[in-house]
Formats: C-alpha cells, structure tokens, sequence
C-alpha cells in the first residue's frame, strides 16, 4: 500500500505536467491561427508565460530593439526565408571586418552592405547625407543577429505589397516637390518658408509611433495597470498610453501625432488597435489602421507584430515581426536639441538660396 502511494505521486504529478504542456500548446496554437507563419519565429513552446497581479501576461520592462534583420528581404535572397548558421556567421564576420566606429552612422541596413561589398569587393558605408554628414557609427547600439532574412513576414516574399495607383501618384508628387536638397540627388521637397513646413522629428516634437527604427534609440519601456498599459519610446521620450477599458476610439476629426490607441489581451497576447494619425504611418495616409501584437516568446524576448492597413496606399495589409530583447538597461531621458540648434541655419539657407535665384533671374534678364 505504502509502494503505490509512493508511485501515486509522480504518476499525479507527470500528469499535471502533461496537462500543463498541452495547454500551453493549445494557447500557442490559438493565438498563432491569428498571426503569419513567420511571426511565431523564437517561441518556446514548453515556456510559461509570467502573469501580472491581476492575471495577465506579463510584459512590464525595458526591451531592446537592436535587430540587424532587415525591413525587406534582399535581391540577393529572392527566396530565402532563413540563413543557414554558416551563411549568419559570414556575414557577422563581414560586418565586423569592415564597419569602422569612426565612419557614418550606419542608418541603413547593414545586411545589405554586407551582400555587397560581396558582390564588389566594397563596403560602402557612406552617410545618408553626405553633404552635411552625420553621426559616426560609434552611437549606435551593438545588433542583434538572427537568421530570418526580413523582418516582413507577410506578404510571404518579404516585400512591402505593391501601392495603389492613387499613392503612386501621391509619392511621385513627393518626388518633384521642390527644389532637391543637400547635394541635388537627395529628396525633394518645398523650401521651408518657417519651422511648421519641416518634419517632426526635425523639429524634435515627435518621431511617430510606434517608432520601429532599430540600433538608435532603439529601447522601449513597457508598464502594465488594470486599466492602461504605458509604453515608453526611447526616442523622443513619447510614452503611448493605451486604454483598457473598452471605449471607441475617438472621432475622425480628432488627430494626433502618436494616433489613438485602444488594447485588450487575447490569451497571452496584447493586442493594440491604433486610428486617428495625424500624419500616418511609415508613409500611409492619416486614415490607416495599425494593429500591434506583443507576445511573450520567452524569458527574453517579446515577438512584437505589427500590422499596416491602408487601402489608400496598399493593395493589401502587410505584417512585420520585430524580436524585443529584454534588457537590464534603464531609459534615460532623450535630451532631443538638433533641431532647435539647426533650425536658425535651415531656415537661413532656404532664404539664402532664394536670394541667389533671384540674384541670377535679374541677371539673366
């Protein structure tokens, strides 16, 4: 009597086990039947999610994103949704070779610069603005590696889906706006005639959200309540205060610069539902619906998910999975004062710039 008691313990508690595994499975399985394959990369199916006082996942501190995974999948990977650990390893080795601290900022992606300095033999690694030039590389933050090839993980080709005859038209406007700027290939926009005809960020009042940018103020602080969940961008110190509590989202005629955010929890997944931009996101229209999903993948990683739906700009939604490292890092506040230093100089040169072409219009006459 007293042996099968003994084996009556584990025999329960094995079970327990199996239960609490399938389970897990299950709620895995549920909130992936949501989201595009690729967006389940890194899970660990046997980890249990930590629960917050009030019983829901908990996502509360600082998360580092420092992927060096690009936005869109490469030419040179047309068909290749992961690396072989060989392929990662000689590129972490090309990037390490060649990237120079005391050179540009490496802003753009530099995966890319790695495939070609491959192809020919040079990694350019060269300002976005060469004229003016730029931070060096040594204020970037070390990347994180891993073998996806995009972080786009819907459409399946890893690009962005094709713009809408009516954005076509809108971009190509862009294009042929004004003046260029810096050395005459750069984009092209209105000379600024005061400081409201220039970018957010260059005026250092906002730099959107949610803000994606990987590598520079890059950390997110996140901070759970009954009612609200607060997410802090690193950048620009802009903290997005999403509510629980069930409410519409605000009239169409009100606009704001991070939009409306309203959230709820699937499972062990929070779910945040954005409208009402001021200006759009990662260039759509102000009418766009972004819809954000943060799950805990593991101990140190949250699988954030983000989802773009503008008809006026694309033909179809499309989905981007960026990995959150969890970080023993405090944020510190982003003292932002570029653009109030630079400012006198922009606005300076424009008008010098008018000068000289009505200088030489009189001449010409």
């Amino acid at each position: 009597m007293l042996l099968a008691a003994l084996l009556e313990v584990p025999v329960r508690m094995f079970g327990a086990l199996i239960a609490a595994v399938a389970l897990a499975a299950a709620s895995l399985a549920a909130q992936s039947a949501k989201l595009p394959p690729g967006a389940m990369f890194g899970v660990d199916p046997s980890y249990k999610v930590p629960r917050t006082q009030d019983g829901r996942p908990d996502l509360q501190g600082v998360w580092s994103n420092n992927s060096v995974t690009p936005m869109t999948r490469p030419t040179q990977w047309k068909d290749k949704e992961r690396l072989t650990n060989a392929e990662l390893e000689e590129l972490k080795t090309l990037v390490a070779k060649n990237a120079d601290d005391g050179g540009d900022a490496i802003f753009q992606s530099q995966v890319q610069l790695a495939l070609d300095a491959k192809e020919k033999g040079k990694f350019n690694q060269t300002s976005y603005d060469p004229t003016t030039g730029n931070y060096n590389q040594f204020w970037m933050a070390g990347r994180d590696w891993d073998t996806r090839t995009s972080l786009i993980v819907d459409p399946p080709n890893g690009q962005f889906p094709p713009l809408t005859p009516e954005a076509q038209k809108t971009r190509a406007g862009r294009r042929n706006a004004g003046p260029p700027a810096g050395d005459g290939e750069g984009l092209r926009r209105p000379r600024p005639a005061g400081p409201e005809d220039l970018p957010l960020g260059e005026r250092c009042v906002s730099f959107g959200a949610p803000r994606t940018g990987a590598g520079y103020n890059s950390y997110l602080q996140i901070v759970q309540s009954a009612n609200a969940v607060v997410v802090l961008q690193e950048m620009a110190h802009d903290a997005r205060v999403v509510r629980l509590d069930n409410q519409p989202h605000l009239p169409t005629t009100v606009r704001q610069y991070l939009g409306d955010s309203r959230g709820h929890y699937e499972g062990d997944t929070f779910v945040v539902e954005t409208t009402n931009y001021r200006d759009g996101f990662m260039g759509s229209t102000r009418d766009v619906r972004v819809t954000e999903r943060f799950t805990r993948a593991s101990a140190d990683f949250i699988n954030w998910v983000i989802t773009v739906d503008d008809p006026k700009t694309w033909t179809q939604p499309w989905s981007f999975m960026v990995r959150l490292k969890r970080s023993p890092d405090q944020i510190y506040e982003y003292a932002c004062h570029e653009g109030n230093y630079a400012m006198p100089g922009i606005l300076g040169g424009a008008r010098a710039e008018e000068a000289k072409e009505a200088s030489a219009g009189k001449k010409s006459k």
